[in-house]
């Protein structure tokens, strides 16, 4: 193996292949530098960061539910009208009925589960296509949110705009900065050196090959840098502002559905059934249940985003939600998802969904109207994943051949059922 190959390996964490995932990381890194040059350094500024997050948390609430319905080998259409119908529900019954604002939000998220249970019944246990039954859905809440809402915006309360709007509140002595936002930042800079000290100890225990300090160093120092960076924009940005609370909401869902994929049974489940549904029924994997589950937490998620958006435009009304779908699919395709399932991250989703929402946000900042953008985006996003396909078919490096390579398996032994060898983000060894 060449000198730069195993600089490769122990840079990225042990093996070639893990190296690869990193590809779209980079391509975001190359977006956000380009912007930042193209725009005059307001692609990096604190309100621009804090307006990022707070424009498109929910996009990739939406794009993490999303995830887990594609690798199932499904689509789900309504998730922007579920969002908007839910929304429209919760602000009328905070007007109506003067509900508190917590209650109302527990009230939106039952909403949701209903909803999904509907659908993931006529999928799961009726056999109808998910691509039929959430049109149909899309359609039908869509005419609800319409319907409820009769047209106009209906305002919601202060205390709801939180989840939306809001941001960590100052607390403590007066530094210059949000002191909340620091020790957030601070606690991430720990996850970051703590990971890679587990990695270390493990490979070690294992008697496994482990890289050299000097490695470990720099595979935290990157990141560190990073956050650092992040930490200090978001905390000293105006007075009044800092880390949104829907960054939290979003940070929270990312390492509970993270820790889910990766590291439970019924994370393997869901990606087994994407690889190979006959196979992995026969490995004892409860195929219908998986089905309903996926979809109705897919609508679940699509209610939390519905008000988070709410919250943050301080009204619900009829505009809500519309192609929202589409910028949760095109997130999780970016970055990296089969279109026939079985593939994917929920860590892989965020950095694509992260890709559509700078190249979005540059543009916006660059002047570019409304209609170019989507232009722009659309061409962008076709030429991206066209060239990345015809790469791939020469034998030359291709982004998504490459984020999707380390979840594969190529040698497992033939009597072993998916959940056996199942890994973390692959088909199933019976799935190929």
């Amino acid at each position: 193996m060449s000198r730069a190959k195993e600089l490769q390996k122990s840079l990225f964490g042990g093996t070639t292949s893990n190296a690869r995932q990193f590809g779209m990381i980079f391509t975001l890194v190359a977006i956000v530098l380009l912007f930042q040059i193209l725009t005059d350094g307001l692609t990096l500024s604190p309100v621009n960061l804090i307006s990022l997050v707070s424009q498109y948390s929910y996009i990739l609430i939406l794009a993490i539910g999303m995830l887990m319905v594609i690798v199932a080998g499904h689509i789900d259409l309504s998730v922007g009208s579920v969002a908007a119908f839910v929304g429209i529900v919760v602000a009328n019954i905070m007007q109506d009925y003067s509900i508190p604002w917590f209650l109302a939000v527990l009230i939106g998220l039952v909403v949701g589960a209903v909803i999904g249970a509907w659908q993931g019944f006529w999928v799961a246990y009726v056999g109808v296509p998910a691509f039929i039954v959430t049109l149909a859905g899309m359609m039908l809440f869509r005419g609800g949110n319409q319907y409820i809402g009769n047209a106009d915006t209906i305002p919601v309360p202060e205390g709801f705009r939180t989840i939306g709007a809001g941001f960590l509140p100052e607390v403590g002595p007066n530094t210059g900065y949000n002191n909340l936002t620091l020790v957030l930042g601070l606690v991430i800079c720990v996850a970051v050196v703590v990971r890679e000290w587990r990695g270390r100890r493990t490979r070690h225990q294992m008697q496994a090959e482990v890289a050299p300090m000097w490695i470990s160093v720099i595979r935290v120092a990157i990141p560190l840098v990073v956050v650092v960076f992040a930490t200090l924009q978001f905390a000293g940005g105006r007075i009044g502002t800092s880390f949104p609370v829907s960054g939290i909401i979003l940070g929270v869902l990312v390492v509970i559905y993270g820790f889910v994929t990766r590291n439970t049974a019924g994370g393997r489940h869901i990606y087994a059934v994407g690889g190979n549904a006959r196979a992995a029924e026969l490995s004892g994997v409860k195929l219908k249940r998986v089905n309903f589950l996926v979809m109705m937490n897919m609508s679940v998620l699509a209610a939390l985003a519905g008000m988070i958006f709410v919250a943050r435009s301080a009204a619900s009304g009829p505009q809500d939600g519309i192609g929202w779908e589409l910028d949760a699919i095109a997130a999780v395709f970016v970055g990296g998802a089969a279109v026939s399932g079985g593939l994917g991250t929920i860590s892989g989703s965020i950095v694509g969904g992260l890709v559509m929402a700078v190249l979005n946000n540059g543009l916006q900042l660059m002047g570019v109207g409304s209609d170019r953008v989507q232009i722009i985006k659309g061409v962008v996003l076709l030429l991206a994943v066209a060239l990345d396909a015809y790469n791939k078919k020469q034998g030359r490096f291709s982004v998504i051949d490459s984020l999707m390579r380390p979840f594969r398996r190529d040698a497992a032994p033939s009597s072993a059922s998916p959940v056996e060898t199942g890994q973390e983000h692959g088909k199933s060894p019976v799935a190929g």
